[in-house]
């Protein structure tokens, strides 16, 4: 607990603004910072089609060049780092679900079979003893940015593929609290929900919450957790089949409903729809492939809507047993930021990766509490506060 309390301890209280789940890199000084984080993006996106002067003097350029690549991370970090599910999780999916077939849509009874043989697969649905807790540590490669501008007939491609290699720490407990380290190329991110209320810290951008109903962590549902990722998909549409590569799938579907992302949205930035796509194996019912779109629509100050579509996808393998469970012990996630506006011609794609191995997974850790998931001083008093 000594330990905890120096960590907490170790932030000076900042005010509370909401989490984006889009890119979020901080372009200016501390004590310069805009209030609107959307403007930060434009001034990101705005930098990368400035060609870097000076090029003949080689400490402006070098300077030039170590600046670029920290804030093409932190955008990387901000995408990839720890982002939400769209939904809330469901009830236990292991436990049985009493609904009459003819009140059930068929895409949704479909769905709901599909998740039961997911859970048998990955050995849910004969483990012996309850899993109270989680803690996995895992290594990380980080792709950085690259970004093509087109205009009309012209596209320009910007940014280099620098990598940085990176590490996590990750814990859980039921229900819903869990708890993230991560650390790449000299950066920080530590997020993490105590079942109430999600939080992530960067020093970058200080602490945010996050708006909207309490999701799990996407690196949760990437195959490290089966019962997170039944829950969340206990409700879904199955689409039909796809083919990922050379393996047959069945397509399942959740979406975040009209008034969830309605209570997301950050002040004029409107969150549109957030929808997620999960693959399973027909052969094996193992989840193979997971893929979420998120749409933000922006107003700017020349009478325009500019448009944010983040997009994630994830391929998930090397499973392996762990005490009777099946957990993804590899993966490479690819995001791409399109921005699009409905008056100019001009649109932007960014492209990042990152593979991901997990290192270690230890079930029902001994001494685990609700104390290791007391969100950092500041939310915390915001939340108690009258």
């Amino acid at each position: 607990m000594g330990s905890r309390a120096r960590w907490r301890q170790s932030w000076a209280p900042q005010p509370l603004t909401p989490l984006m789940e889009g890119p979020d890199p901080e372009m200016q000084e501390e004590g310069t910072k805009k209030e609107s984080s959307w403007e930060v993006i434009r001034e990101w996106f705005k930098a990368q089609k400035i060609s870097p002067g000076g090029s003949n003097i080689s400490s402006q350029s070098f300077y030039g060049t170590i600046h670029a690549k920290t804030q093409d991370l932190r955008l990387l970090l901000g995408v990839l780092g720890c982002p939400l599910a769209p939904i809330p999780s469901e009830h236990d999916p292991t436990l049985p679900i009493h609904n009459h077939i003819k009140d059930t849509p068929f895409e949704t009874s479909t769905a709901k079979y599909i998740i039961q043989q997911y859970l048998a697969a990955t050995g849910c649905l004969k483990q012996q003893k309850d899993t109270k807790n989680m803690y996995a540590t895992g290594s990380v490669k980080m792709i950085c940015c690259e970004t093509e501008i087109s205009s009309g007939k012209n596209v320009k491609c910007l940014g280099t593929r620098s990598s940085e290699n990176g590490c996590f720490v990750l814990w859980q407990m039921q229900p819903g609290m869990w708890s993230l380290e991560l650390v790449v190329g000299g950066h920080k991110v530590v997020a993490g929900s105590n079942g109430k209320t999600v939080w992530r810290h960067t020093p970058w951008l200080g602490t945010h919450a996050a708006k909207g109903p309490q999701r799990p962590l996407r690196r949760i549902i990437q195959g490290l957790d089966p019962k997170s990722t039944a829950s969340l998909f206990t409700n879904a549409q199955c689409l039909g089949e796809n083919r990922i590569g050379t393996v047959d799938c069945f397509v399942l579907k959740v979406s975040a409903d009209r008034a969830a992302v309605i209570e997301r949205s950050e002040g004029p930035a409107e969150v549109i729809r957030h929808i997620l796509y999960g693959y399973f194996c027909q052969k094996s019912g193992l989840l193979i492939y997971l893929e979420d779109s998120h749409l933000t629509r922006v107003p700017t100050q020349d009478n325009d809507t500019v448009y944010w579509e983040t997009t994630i996808g994830s391929s998930i393998g090397d499973y392996r047993d762990v005490d009777g469970v099946l957990i993804a012990h590899q993966g490479r996630s690819i995001a791409t930021v399109f921005r699009f506006g409905e008056l100019s011609m001009q649109h932007s794609r960014t492209r990042m990766e990152e593979m991901w191995t997990i290192d270690d997974v230890m079930f029902n850790v001994p001494g685990l509490s609700m104390d290791h998931f007391i969100p950092p001083a500041d939310i915390f008093d915001n939340i108690n506060s009258p």
